[in-house]
């Protein structure tokens, strides 16, 4: 094994191509004869259609196919790993939320689609709409689909250990409710693709996508047809955050190029993207928590009402990791939970950033300060004393390998310097009052709760004539930078210059099986196949190079393209010619290195106890926050920040800062501003002149700090770090109000009029 590049600051290796406009994303794709799809939504939350005429639709001249739900019989289908069937492509009976698509038009330009949109007739018998999920999982609320008991198509409910026994030993019981909203992923490309259907039938599918592979499967079934016949060709993405995975409108561009034999593009409105896209799960938190007197986590109960929207997606994985993942970030015993994913009459939820875990560590987070003031002892310290530490194996299952939480805690405490802030007190007269707060969080890299048995990754690297290296992953690159982690350790293994290596997107007729990027996997799973794949190709071109030099393979290595002997130093033999001379003795065929991970001792979860090892590595975070609160507005600024990550090792320190920076920032939105403001089922704040994100006027000074606890089963060390640096930035500034000016929200995103009305409040109850 090499380590000359490991630990560099490597830029990336497609950064060039993307501040120079070079990349091709789906919406600039052009075929020869290419058509334009465009969507019908439904303006009702819920309602039955009475009737559809397309008749003048088709009339339009330039319109070359128009589908409804009633014109074929599309299969119901969900996302991978998902057992209830609950979408279909068009809606053929009712519709469940505004937006939800009720025919699909293909025209020769995007204006003549919008026009037969128009010339679409269709009735509507409105029907009673559900918008609270707490009055829709009551047993008298109207059924949302009719063909499921309830509007409950999910349930979670385990307990470990003794949880009576475990408040009983509590000296302190802290009890509260806490909510999260609508968050949008807020991505600079809409969601887009083009589709092609060739003589046969078969459509191949240019999409941004970060699974292709579950994708294929996911659009196969609701478009009735094979596997076979589906091709995925990742595009670049300009921008994801777990917000493009499976969508319907890939496979409605699909369905229309296979009716009409011809290209079509579809490409959403950024309107269309708000009022239809899969935003966060919206959750409500109830959790009591039980303390010692020494500080020690003695029972924690909670019960989650997470908010489906009108169809499940991924809201049934979310929903458990909620549940149960921030259970494995202290050292706890006695835990006892209860979840309800519930439909309403509302858009359909799905994948961001932290998949259910901010929802819950804002919950977690807040209520352990809660405790920590009830015990008079200071909240970093009831942290440490709790940490989970290398080698536990929590209540679930999940085996710590590597664990650098403390580490976290006390470098970031000490970076911040948290003990003499936390000792400041503002007079309450003053008009501006500084605070500093704390929050931590976990993750995963991989994950084994709900998808198929198996949660590896295969890699392919090619030796072309030239003497570089194609790498071909089944992982995707999102804009995280996966391709060029990729391409360093290829490189490294291989003995190349970084720029003699290049990483294929995924093309699902020529990459390997991967399951895609999500999860915080790519680095750790992906990394791994590709540093076997790059040390099997190393192989082979050594013992060629051995075979023509007549010399031990092991007295051979490879740097900077060219592969030198130990014991005879005049000796140096180019890559490129040993690439040639595999060639022709191959008759044509190429040196090619395959690397296959799959994580040792991980499986799927029990799915009715939901124990079990799910990831080879846990990712572990701590961050801090200092504001300031106007006590005569309520507006809260972030004066500084503290950012620690264990990530097990940094194999690229410019990439990491670069998200660790990107995470913190979408931090701030969520905890502060971000609500997609939806009443009636109809999204309110649907552009980004109305929806509130942060800006570079909002981000404060930031101090990172990259922890490297060496986890076992990483490439060189390596584990996550993109979700969970995301993750506990709400609660450290909840807490750090809290310290400044003793009122605590619970509700995000936390508005100056929230925190306004607390202090009021408070004033009141003086």
């Amino acid at each position: 094994m090499y380590d000359d590049l490991i630990g560099k600051g490597v830029p990336m290796v497609d950064g060039l191509d993307k501040v120079m406009g070079r990349h091709l994303f789906t919406a600039d794709m052009q075929l020869p004869g290419m058509l334009y799809g465009k969507v019908l939504r439904s303006p009702y939350p819920h309602a039955r259609i009475v009737k559809i005429d397309t008749s003048k639709a088709k009339a339009l001249i330039g319109v070359r196919a128009v589908i409804t739900g009633r014109d074929m019989d599309f299969p119901r289908y969900g996302v991978a790993g998902q057992r209830i069937l609950d979408e279909q492509l068009l809606a053929g009976d009712k519709v469940r939320y505004v937006g939800d698509e009720v025919a699909v038009v293909a025209a020769i330009d995007p204006d003549i689609a919008l026009q037969a949109l128009d010339l679409i007739e269709v009735e509507y018998q409105p029907l009673p709409a559900l918008f609270d999920p707490r009055e829709a999982m009551q047993e008298s609320a109207a059924l949302i689909h009719e063909d499921q008991d309830s509007n409950i198509p999910y349930k979670i409910n385990f307990t470990r250990g003794d949880i009576e026994q475990g408040f009983n030993e509590a000296a302190v019981i802290v009890e509260d409710k806490f909510y999260s909203p609508l968050h949008y992923q807020g991505y600079l490309e809409p969601q887009a693709a083009v589709a092609d259907c060739d003589a046969r039938g078969r459509v191949s599918l240019w999409i941004p996508m970060q699974a292709p592979t579950l994708g294929r499967g996911t659009y196969a079934n609701a478009l009735g047809i094979g596997e076979e016949d589906l091709r995925v060709i990742q595009m670049p993405i300009g921008g994801s955050f777990g917000g493009k995975l499976e969508y319907k409108l890939h496979a409605l561009c699909a369905l229309l190029s296979r009716a009409t034999r011809c290209p079509v593009k579809m490409v959403n409105t950024r309107e269309e993207d708000f009022q239809v896209g899969l935003p966060r799960v919206p959750m409500y938190i109830k959790m009591k928590l039980g303390v010692r007197k020494d500080g020690t986590l003695a029972a924690k109960q909670t019960e989650i009402v997470a908010d489906s929207g009108a169809y499940i997606n991924y809201g049934h994985a979310i929903m458990l990791s909620a549940a149960h993942r921030h259970d494995n970030l202290y050292r706890i015993q006695n835990i006892a939970t209860k979840a309800w994913l519930v439909y309403t009459n509302k858009v359909a939820t799905g994948s961001f950033r932290g998949f259910g875990s901010p929802q819950i560590h804002f919950a977690y987070e807040s209520i352990l300060d809660m405790a920590a003031e009830q015990l008079g002892m200071d909240p970093a310290e009831l942290r440490l004393i709790n940490s989970s530490q290398p080698g536990d194996v929590t209540p679930h299952g999940w085996k710590l390998l590597s664990c650098g939480l403390s580490d976290c805690i006390k470098q970031s405490v000490a970076a911040s310097h948290w003990k003499e802030k936390r000792a400041q007190h503002t007079d309450e007269n003053e008009r501006f009052a500084r605070g500093i707060g704390i929050g931590c969080c976990l993750h995963v890299s991989g994950n084994r709760t709900f998808l198929p048995d198996w949660d590896g990754a295969h890699c392919v690297i090619r030796i072309d004539i030239t003497g570089k290296a194609v790498v071909s992953p089944g992982e995707t690159d999102l804009g995280q930078g996966s391709r060029t982690t990729f391409a360093q350790i290829a490189a490294n293994e291989l003995g190349f210059n970084i720029e003699d290596v290049s990483v294929n997107l995924v093309d699902t007729d020529i990459s390997p099986l991967g399951l895609g990027t999500f999860g915080d996997r790519a680095t750790t799973l992906g990394g791994n196949a590709v540093r076997m794949a790059a040390i099997d190709a190393r192989n082979q071109i050594i013992a060629t190079a051995a075979q023509k030099l007549d010399l031990d393979p092991a007295d051979l290595f490879i740097s900077g393209g060219i592969c030198y002997s130990n014991s005879h130093a005049d000796i140096k033999l180019p890559v490129a010619d040993i690439a040639k001379m595999a060639y022709y003795k191959m008759t044509g065929g190429l040196i090619t290195g395959h690397g296959n991970y799959a994580p040792p001792d991980v499986r799927v979860v029990d799915p009715d106890t939901k124990f079990g090892n799910v990831s080879a590595a846990y990712p572990f975070v701590t961050q801090i926050s200092e504001v300031e609160v106007d006590r005569w507005t309520g507006k809260v600024r972030i004066l500084d920040m503290v950012s620690a990550h264990d990530l097990g090792r940094t194999l690229n320190p410019l990439l990491a800062e670069g998200q660790v920076q990107g995470a913190v920032a979408q931090g701030i939105g969520f905890a502060m501003m971000e609500d997609m403001g939806i009443k009636n089922g109809v999204i309110a704040n649907r552009n980004f002149e109305r929806y509130n994100m942060p800006r570079i006027s909002d981000m404060a000074p930031l101090t990172s700090i990259l922890v490297e606890s060496n986890d076992p089963n990483g490439p060189y060390g390596a584990k996550g770090l993109a979700e969970p640096a995301f993750t506990a930035l709400p609660p450290s500034v909840a807490n750090a109000i809290y310290h400044a000016v003793g009122v605590r929200i619970k509700e995000l995103p936390i508005t100056p009029e929230k925190v306004l009305k607390a202090l009021q409040e408070k004033e009141k109850n003086i």
